[in-house]
């Protein structure tokens, strides 16, 4: 089986956190997308979401390392359901280990020109429950 178009996007977006490009980071982003910064604080628009990133990266020492592991996608109507394992890896600034593995969801939509924009980032995924 192939994998999808999607694979190659969001490891693209990874590695642009991960060496914290955020010009770049946000321009894998719809102009109305939301990020889910943790559970109760979202940033909605490219503006928002390029200065959270910021601040994610401050948060995790500018140590973040963003992988990928198993990955479903479930696409229909032009937009496109990702399931997916999201490595982190960071040492916080006294020095712990912050790495975790999350099981993210995020939902991207295919624009007229065929590309695909994530429209919400959540890499807490179901874990928004348990704070619901």
């Amino acid at each position: 089986m192939t994998s999808h178009p999607l694979k190659a996007v969001i490891e693209a977006a990874d590695r642009a956190i991960t060496s914290e490009d955020f010009d770049a980071v946000a321009a894998f982003y719809a102009d109305d997308a939301t990020l889910v910064v943790r559970p109760g604080l979202n940033a909605t628009g490219k503006p928002q979401i390029r200065r959270a990133f910021e601040a994610i990266a401050d948060h995790f020492n500018h140590s973040l390392e963003v992988g990928q592991g198993k990955m479903v996608v479930v696409e229909g109507a032009g937009v496109a359901l990702v399931l997916m394992e999201s490595t982190l890896k960071a040492v916080g600034k006294d020095g712990a280990d912050l790495s975790t593995v999350r099981r993210s969801t995020y939902v991207f939509r295919q624009d007229e020109a065929g590309q695909w924009l994530c429209v919400i980032d959540n890499s807490y995924g179901t874990d928004l429950l348990d704070a619901a």
